[in-house]
């Protein structure tokens, strides 16, 4: 009889499992796809021309091969694409700020469609580019298929296209300040040049600021769908910091950034870096708690942990308080603490706006926390399609000074900032030990120029009782 009812017991939790439909907070894959595709089409058709033009740029050529791909690549292509193809060449002409016109191009109606998108070697990414697979050099179709561009006859392409268009300026991705603007590769510039000849390498301009801007603008749809993740990450922050997941005395911090690191992925999502999470205490050094504590009644928690979906990337710190036997709430001095930390937050919000450089920013800030007697630093920096995202840092965790090069670049409308930043209070309660509130959160700077939190802030600590 039991090796009977086994195998049936075994089929009916089968067919259970099979049935059961898992969360997906912001639908099914292709539903995330398809909302990917149109920001992709409105970032192509609208964001680009203007930035093409605001940054003198008539062309713009991104070489990249597969595996080693540009990091504006993710900012050109569907969401179904996932690598260049053998080597894939995007070429952007801006027909109108040239002043010519594209061969057997229909007139243009209007600035955004002024602008040609070809992939040479690449796919049409659901109808975006002009896809260009294959020329007349190559021989007749192979089982089949036409045979693809391959090595140097694609540099070849590339010159046809150029020579046929004429653009005075050709922007090419170098950077010594920006990553994100120096994908093009050692080789690629090797190639590329050799092939097209000197007529065409002296017209190479840096792009620089187009990629990082391009990169760093964001949409309305997009915001929209931001603060529904941003909801997200303050849920799941609300529950691990609670009895549900923490038992003083026993749950070590390790715990929860697996916790954590198991919910995102149950919900179908991801994350860019490995959530960590600290313990303050009263009396006790930092060395002294070592690396995985037990947390206990009475430890300050902090945690840094993020989410990605949609090819979009949050960034939160928060902090908790374990209440002791006895506690209703937190002592006044960790409160003061974190009133301090939201105080440097008002401070950057106010002083964040299109315009000015990321060194700009943080001078501001420091000088008007100083004056309000709060000790603290700031490293705040843009977000979006990376964490750490392109665009002009607000200070560096060890660079109060200001940061050359990558802090001097300006803010532009339509940006995501992470607000990540600390201020350190002597907590009264603690015999004066200074108690460190980091505190991270994310918010837009819009059109208007004005800042707003993608959800809300932490302006209380979470209690576990």
């Amino acid at each position: 009889m039991r090796a009977i009812l086994l195998p049936l017991a075994v089929s009916a939790l089968a067919a259970s499992a099979a049935t059961a439909q898992p969360t997906r907070p912001f639908g099914t894959l292709r539903e995330q796809a398809d909302r990917q595709q149109r920001w992709l089409d409105q970032r192509l058709t609208t964001v680009l021309p203007a930035l093409m033009r605001k940054h003198g740029i008539d062309m713009w050529v991104v070489p990249m091969r597969e595996y080693n791909e540009d990091p504006v690549f993710s900012s050109l292509v569907s969401p179904t694409t996932f690598a260049a193809r053998r080597r894939t060449i995007y070429v952007f002409f801006d027909k109108c700020a040239a002043g010519a016109s594209a061969p057997s191009a229909p007139a243009a109606a209007g600035p955004p469609s002024c602008v040609e998108r070809i992939a040479l070697g690449g796919t049409s990414q659901g109808g975006l580019y002009e896809a260009v697979r294959s020329t007349r050099a190559v021989a007749a179709p192979v089982g089949g298929r036409q045979a693809e561009l391959w090595g140097d006859q694609q540099w070849l392409v590339l010159k046809d296209v150029i020579e046929q268009r004429n653009p005075k300026v050709i922007g090419v991705n170098i950077s010594r300040t920006f990553a994100f603007a120096d994908g093009l590769s050692a080789g690629e510039l090797e190639g590329m040049s050799e092939a097209l000849g000197s007529k065409w390498a002296s017209r190479f301009k840096r792009a620089e600021a187009l990629p990082v801007d391009l990169i760093a603008s964001r949409l309305p749809d997009e915001e929209v769908f931001f603060t529904e993740l941003t909801k997200l990450v303050h849920q799941l922050i609300g529950r691990m910091f609670s009895n549900e997941v923490i038992r003083p005395g026993v749950t070590r911090t390790s715990d929860l950034v697996w916790w954590w690191r198991q919910q995102v992925n149950d919900l179908g999502l991801g994350t860019w870096f490995q959530p960590s999470v600290d313990v303050q205490r009263q009396g006790v050094s930092a060395q002294q708690l070592g690396d995985d504590p037990v947390i206990q009644r009475g430890d300050v928690l902090h945690c840094d942990v993020g989410i990605t979906a949609l090819r979009l990337n949050t960034d939160t710190q928060h902090d908790a308080y374990v209440l002791r036997e006895g506690e209703t709430e937190p002592p006044a001095g960790l409160r003061k603490a974190l009133a301090n930390s939201n105080r440097f937050q008002d401070i950057l919000m106010e002083e964040a706006r299109p315009g000015r450089t990321g060194n700009e920013v943080l001078k501001a800030t420091l000088d008007k926390l100083k004056a309000e007697g709060i000790s603290g630093t700031m490293y705040s920096h843009p977000i979006g399609a990376h964490g750490h995202g392109a665009g002009p840092l607000i200070g560096l965790w060890d660079m109060q000074e200001g940061v050359p090069g990558r802090g001097d670049a300006k803010i532009i409308p339509n940006m995501w900032y992470s607000s990540e930043l600390q201020t350190t209070t002597p907590v009264p309660e603690w015999g004066g030990q200074p108690v460190r509130m980091a505190q991270e959160e994310d918010f837009f700077i819009g059109a208007d120029g004005k800042t707003r939190w993608a959800f809300k802030r932490q302006s209380e600590l979470h209690l576990v009782k």
